[in-house]
């Protein structure tokens, strides 16, 4: 087996045949055309539901109603893990076995501790791992870093992340999201890792700290319909992140601010799957408000993704630019903040 730190056998030229397990909305709409942008071939779907081998077929691609099937051809080398959250450490640990790549939607796992076994698993069999986080893709957010990253406002020290959106009880009905046993909750466990792994790709450096609380307050189903997160980085930047399924489609509802000793940078409609996006910087003097150039700006995330991450097999990019441990931190933080939100929970 390959250790987690060994390239595949891919050269100049070479297509990776992807194989997609889980055909949902997000496979379907962004993660298979994204991987197509990005030079990749689509070989395999594997997915109980008929309807959706039915549309994988009609992309060409080989649909299995099992799971196993599909790792045991031989022309999938990567898998896209896109099932439910308490889907994922089974089927990650069957591509670990199998001696596949995998890319594995976020969260990790609907739960810390089947995090912690996939990542045994991961480290068990060498196999490369990363978890989707395409927050990290999004041209815009890679524009906010570099300008971080040049001192453009300065010394850091605060971000502020709205992430939100409108989940009414009726899409709900028969969704996974809605279901606590199959989504490991709701709003803040869907939503908030995108947050707390940008911060730490913006920064170069994680949450270290956290706290939150959460509501029930407008959706009606078992799962929490918003949530505040905030933390503390260990050099003392301070992070506010608002999650929601409440928040109505029409409200600016996605955003990032970044503010500094000598200036701010807003990003506005960047949060998301979409591509596009503006992204400003705000004078700490004089309070100028200026468009800031984002090269590769139509760019999709998910196309981005994916090329990194067929990059990193083939020992291409930074040796950390995929980290199953990077991940476990999250959900670790993601725990901590659950708790934390029970112990301060009205009664």
């Amino acid at each position: 087996m390959l250790d987690s730190t060994s390239p595949l056998a891919l050269t100049s030229g070479d297509v990776l045949g992807w194989g997609v397990i889980g055909f949902g909305w997000v496979a379907r709409d962004y993660a298979v055309p994204g991987l197509q942008a990005a030079g990749g071939r689509l070989v395999a779907v594997a997915d109980p539901n008929a309807v959706a081998r039915m549309e994988a077929g009609a992309l060409g691609a080989r649909a299995y109603a099992d799971t196993s099937q599909l790792l045991a051809d031989p022309a999938v080398q990567a898998v896209y893990v896109a099932t439910p959250n308490h889907l994922h450490r089974a089927a990650v640990e069957a591509a670990a076995a199998a001696g596949k790549a995998v890319l594995c939607e976020k969260p990790v796992a609907a739960t810390l501790a089947d995090a912690e076994a996939l990542a045994a698993a991961v480290r068990r069999t060498g196999i490369r791992y990363g978890t989707a986080f395409d927050q990290r893709h999004h041209p815009a957010h890679a524009a906010v870093r570099n300008a971080i990253a040049a001192g453009t406002i300065g010394t850091v020290t605060a971000i502020r992340i709205a992430y939100a959106c409108w989940v009414d009880a009726g899409w709900t009905r028969d969704n996974w999201r809605a279901d606590p046993a199959r989504a490991g909750g709701g709003a803040l466990m869907d939503l908030a890792p995108h947050g707390i792994d940008l911060v730490e790709y913006l920064l170069g450096e994680p949450l270290t700290e956290v706290a939150a609380l959460t509501q029930q307050r407008v959706q009606a189903y078992a799962v929490d319909d918003g949530a505040m997160l905030i933390g503390r980085t260990a050099s003392g930047v301070l992070v506010q992140l608002h999650v929601a399924y409440n928040c109505p489609e029409a409200l600016p509802r996605r955003q990032l601010e970044v503010l500094g000793t000598t200036g701010q940078l807003i990003a506005e409609r960047t949060m998301g799957q979409t591509l596009g996006g503006t992204l400003h910087r705000i004078d700490g003097r004089l309070g100028l408000r200026s468009l800031m150039p984002v090269p590769d700006a139509e760019a999709s995330p998910f196309a981005r993704q994916m090329a990194a991450f067929a990059a990193w097999l083939g020992g291409e990019g930074a040796a950390d630019a995929f980290s199953i441990e990077r991940d476990l931190h999250t959900m670790r933080l993601l725990a901590r903040a659950y708790a934390a939100a029970e112990k301060n929970a009205c009664r």
